[in-house]
């Protein structure tokens, strides 16, 4: 009599037969898939999830003691919202079937991941992925959660959240899904003019400059501001927080050459732009008030990176230096503009996203290289048209975005209303939203009481 299977050896049966069946239909379909170029994007993939807790930190330093944690959760609740809605709706508009040809928005061919064996539109030829569908999909995910998630600085101490949470799907669906179609899916309008974003310069970092400014228009300056003082109540958070996105910014660039082999020049040109950013930053403050500080060096890495995110995989190591050099010098000088614009943007989202994304993605028709993975920019000898496309698609993206964006922050503001009351505000988020406290100094100065009581 044979022995019976135990239920342990039963599950391993099944899910080798189920594993197996998986390659079947993939060798029906003859696509052929690389186990190295799959496990290093899915390595980013989880490197760029993890970018956005480094937002939350490195935002949190910047705010005043009282908002931290409301800008934690905010961030966090991206996270889960973003996901939902990329599996079951925004992937597919992003990535799907394009819609009547003209470049314009996917269908709903893979909403809900419906047809997920299905190779992804587009990429055919010398564009063909050698990752599985599924792993595309959950490293495109990460971007279009991280990419929301930076409009949060610019709003920061004055939204109400459950407006912030319906702003949040309106905007993903609306304004992040056509642009990622636009320029990062091949059936693209963006794409097929010849556009060279290698990981986001414009559907990410432009994008989200603009959409943030947009939005903190419609909200409403924080009170007292720019009369107030509004300093970072902890700046080792933000340093912490900036090293983080650093950190993740490898998988987020050198991620988006979707296979191991052609992520080096990506990596290595990323952390170069991000070095000389610092480096610049911190010498226009030298420069201008005698001092750097140390809030300018992170502000200035992450300018960088921003920078180098349109061109890491299209520039040379010269062409990444620069870029990071001229990122950290405009940015550091454009700082002052919400000022002279009586724009609240909170923590400069504006200036360090979204110029530093428009100075990276222009830049890519001067110091693009054939030797890399693209075509030649007009230092290397190329023609006009490259710059020109770059220079559309910032344009065609800034607007789309920022009227999108006003439309949607004014039509909720109109109905459930945007922000918190003026005695919510004056009270902070954290205590009047989430009845939280991140620092409990009551708790400490108590007990330090009790102490004195007790010693006397």
């Amino acid at each position: 009599m044979a022995p019976e299977t135990s239920e342990p050896a039963r599950l391993g049966t099944w899910l080798a037969e189920w594993l197996a069946s998986g390659d079947h239909l993939v060798e029906e379909q003859g696509l052929h898939y690389n186990s190295g170029d799959t496990a290093w994007v899915l390595v980013s993939s989880a490197l760029v999830l993890f970018m956005t807790p480094g937002l939350a930190i490195f935002y949190g330093g910047m705010v005043r003691r009282k908002n931290v944690l409301a800008m934690a959760m905010q961030n966090f609740a991206v996270m889960a919202v973003v996901s939902l809605l990329w599996v079951w709706v925004t992937y597919s508009l992003a990535f799907g079937p394009d819609l009547g040809g003209v470049g314009i928005i996917g269908s709903l061919h893979f909403a809900g991941l419906g047809h997920i064996h299905q190779p992804v539109p587009g990429f055919t030829g010398a564009r063909a992925q050698t990752i599985p569908p599924v792993v595309f999909i959950t490293f495109q995910m990460m971007f279009a959660i991280i990419t929301p998630a930076l409009l949060t600085g610019s709003s920061a101490d004055r939204l109400k959240f459950g407006s912030f949470l319906i702003f949040i799907v309106a905007w993903s669906i609306l304004v992040y899904a056509p642009i990622a179609h636009w320029v990062f899916s091949p059936q693209g309008w963006l794409s097929k003019a010849g556009i060279e974003d290698f990981a986001g310069g414009t559907v990410v970092e432009v994008n989200a400059g603009v959409a943030g400014a947009a939005l903190a228009l419609v909200a409403g300056r924080r009170r007292g501001w720019p009369n107030q003082v509004m300093r970072p109540h902890n700046i080792p958070l933000t340093v912490l927080g900036g090293g983080i996105l650093w950190f993740g910014w490898f998988g987020f660039n050198a991620g988006s050459a979707l296979s191991a082999g052609r992520a080096g020049i990506a990596f290595v040109n990323t952390n170069t732009a991000t070095a000389a950013a610092l480096l610049s930053w911190i010498a226009v403050e030298r420069w201008r008030t005698g001092r750097p500080t140390t809030l300018g060096a992170v502000s200035g890495a992450i300018a960088g990176a921003v920078a180098i995110t349109p061109a890491c995989g299209f520039v040379n190591t010269a062409g990444a230096t620069v870029i990071g050099l001229l990122a950290g010098l405009v940015a550091s000088l454009a700082v002052s503009l919400k000022f002279r614009l009586k724009l609240d943007d909170s923590l400069d989202v504006l200036t360090v996203h979204g110029i530093a994304g428009l100075v990276g993605t222009i830049l890519v028709g001067f110091f693009g290289t054939a030797e890399s993975m693209g075509a030649n920019g007009l230092l290397y000898g190329g023609s006009p048209h490259l710059l020109g496309v770059q220079a559309l698609g910032c344009l065609c993206v800034g607007l789309y975005s920022f009227m999108l964006t006003a439309g949607i922050a004014f039509a909720i503001r109109k109905t459930v209303g945007l922000r918190v009351g003026s005695e919510e505000e004056d009270a902070g988020l954290d205590l009047s939203l989430h009845e939280e406290n991140a620092y409990d100094f009551e708790s400490l100065s108590s007990q330090r009481s009790i102490g004195r009581m007790s010693q006397g």
